[in-house]
């Protein structure tokens, strides 16, 4: 997991079919507790935990993203800016003051196997530190690190990871726009790997347009032979480029849930040693349909994460 997410699922026009980057179903997404009390009028600590929740490192998670929502397809670079998203094993401490907060976690960094619908439990052994910083309603940024120990099952060794990221959002009705730009940093024994996603969001009625911009560094050896390299090898990164284009219109409710039609389409700039495999730039699409639970009455939750309050932070 994580080593074969590098281009999206779906036939290329050139070379041999691209490779599936679609992230396993999650089925535990969060178990946990959340406990709050105010210290003063503007002050408040949180502390927060379960066997299934998100430890405090990089921005909200892809799934959580008002600027993503529709985009049925994980970024490529999940694996060095948000994939701790869901970790068998989680404390986080939390305190905010007015428009900041800071908070710790002790987690389980090992991520989880294929099989989403067992837990994955370990021990609490990795750690993680992020800052928040909300000027407005409509704005966050985060800078976040951690050591993450044998997160991968493919390739033993731990994992030093940096992110920062700014995420914009802005409702009215159910008709909103956001904006997410995110960076990170995986620091491994074979050396460093960096992704940079931009994607944005807008919907208007029963229309959502989106798009995404994506560029990081990808394992040439292992896409060449299919076998972890080791050596030099193993330390050499090609860049990769992304630019998806979609859109979904939403179609008449039901009781089960609010169906939509979309589609969109990905176009690649491939390194020049995968050009003989990818073709210099493959091309893939998707035509689906989305399904998902009807809004409550607060609305969408967009943003959310296990030791934000609900409401307005003053509220506790």
């Amino acid at each position: 997991q994580g080593y074969r997410e590098i281009f999206q699922v779906g036939e290329a026009f050139e070379g041999r079919p691209l490779t599936d980057r679609q992230h396993p179903h999650d089925f535990f997404m969060q178990l946990a507790a959340v406990w709050r009390v105010p210290l003063s009028g503007a002050t408040a600590l949180t502390i927060a935990g379960g066997p299934v929740g998100e430890p405090a490192l990089g921005p909200v998670a892809f799934m959580h993203r008002a600027s993503t929502t529709d985009n049925p397809t994980a970024p490529l670079g999940h694996h060095t800016i948000d994939s701790t998203h869901v970790s068998f094993g989680v404390v986080t401490a939390a305190i905010d003051h007015g428009p900041w907060s800071i908070e710790a976690s002790v987690f389980n960094g090992r991520e989880p196997d294929e099989h989403r619908w067992d837990f994955d439990f370990g021990r609490l052994d990795s750690v993680s530190a992020r800052l928040w910083f909300r000027p407005s309603p409509a704005w966050e940024v985060q800078v976040s690190t951690g050591h993450l120990t044998d997160p991968e099952a493919l390739e033993p060794g731990d994992i030093a990871r940096t992110t920062a990221s700014a995420a914009w959002t802005r409702t009215k009705g159910t008709d909103f726009s956001a904006f997410t730009v995110g960076l990170g940093r995986n620091d491994t024994p074979h050396g460093a790997r960096h992704a940079l996603v931009a994607e944005g969001a807008t919907r208007l009625g029963k229309n959502t347009l989106y798009a995404r911009f994506e560029a990081l560094q990808v394992e040439t050896a292992l896409l060449q032979t299919d076998i972890i390299p080791e050596g030099a090898d193993a330390s050499h990164a090609d860049p990769v480029v992304a630019f998806t284009l979609g859109g979904v219109r939403a179609l008449p409710r039901f009781f089960a849930g609010e169906p939509g039609l979309g589609a969109d389409v990905t176009v690649y700039r491939a390194p020049d040693a995968l050009a003989s495999i990818y073709g210099a730039y493959p091309l893939s699409f998707h035509v689906f349909v989305r399904l998902r639970a009807p809004a409550g009455p607060m609305g969408r939750m967009w943003n959310m994460r296990m030791t934000r309050p609900m409401g307005d932070h003053a509220q506790h």
